[in-house]
């Protein structure tokens, strides 16, 4: 029964790399505080833990991320200035950060891939299941992927995994599953998974992306596991061996997504999310969208 099942609580969000695409914006920067409209990127996908329930989020961070601690934390003489002022609405969304979630913080160390960063979260989520958010992936807020996989989770049990389908040319670039389906149309069985396949090799086109729901046998298994492609301990590889011995930690499951996806962490698709959502903002999407539509009048 899922009531058996413990109610997930914990977020962690791997944000230890280096941004080398973003460079020389990222230099001094963390990536994950590049601006996304008003707000630094990495706020939205805590905001995204925060909606589907999990109020207990862990940063595995690096060298130069103190920013991110800085953002969720308090800026008393910020807030006084603005009270002072009486900008209501500012102070309010400068405290907005800071009260969103109960954060913690652990460095990764030594960059030696996504598993890893994930094997670093082991002290602090102990023997219970948990989520793991990618920051370089956004999902529209109007789109609660993140909750389907949590419910899939407790009816199931085992690890949830998102995957969308790609263009078969495509696959190469993500982690890639085998699937089979089950009664629910939009989650199928995960039988297997690979890294990165050679397109006319890949098993599917159900790419995998940055969210999951984890069982907490993907500790043990993560301490097993032999470095990877690139020489890193990977995520998938793990999540392979226990899709190949359900008995290691219950079934995988995927849920196939089909709304609203930003990748900022490609520079284009960084900008076409930019616009995207500044065009869909109440306050800014009429004037934006009559200028835009000037603009690309103009260009063309």
């Amino acid at each position: 029964m899922t009531q058996s099942r413990p109610r997930i609580s914990k977020a962690v969000i791997p944000a230890a790399g280096l941004g080398t695409r973003f460079l020389p914006a990222t230099k001094a920067t963390p990536k994950e505080m590049l601006p996304v409209v008003d707000k630094p990127a990495i706020q939205y996908v805590v905001e995204e833990a925060v909606h589907a329930g999990l109020s207990d989020v862990l940063m595995i961070t690096g060298r130069n991320k103190r920013p991110l601690e800085d953002h969720f934390d308090r800026n008393y003489e910020l807030e006084e200035a603005l009270r002072r002022k009486g900008d209501a609405s500012r102070l309010a969304k400068v405290q907005e950060s800071s009260d969103l979630a109960t954060m913690h913080y652990v460095r990764q160390g030594d960059p030696r891939g996504l598993g890893h960063a994930v094997l670093c979260a082991a002290p602090h989520v102990g023997d219970e299941p948990f989520a793991v958010l990618l920051g370089d992936d956004l999902i529209d807020e109007r789109d609660p992927l993140l909750s389907r996989m949590v419910d899939i989770q407790r009816l199931h049990g085992g690890s949830v995994i998102a995957l969308m389908e790609v263009d078969p040319a495509q696959i190469g670039l993500y982690g890639c599953a085998a699937v089979k389906p089950t009664e629910t149309e939009d989650v199928v069985a995960v039988t297997g998974l690979v890294e990165k396949p050679d397109p006319d090799e890949a098993p599917s086109n159900y790419a995998v992306i940055g969210r999951y729901v984890l069982d907490p046998a993907i500790f043990d298994v993560l301490r097993e596991t032999e470095p990877g492609r690139g020489g890193e301990i990977q995520l998938t590889d793990a999540l392979q061996a226990l899709a190949a011995e359900p008995g290691l930690g219950g079934p995988v499951h995927g849920v196939v997504f089909q709304g609203r996806r930003y990748d900022t962490g490609d520079r284009g698709d960084y900008l076409r999310a930019i616009v995207r959502l500044a065009c869909e903002r109440e306050d800014l999407g009429p004037d934006f969208r009559a200028w835009l539509r000037s603009y690309v009048t103009e260009e063309m």
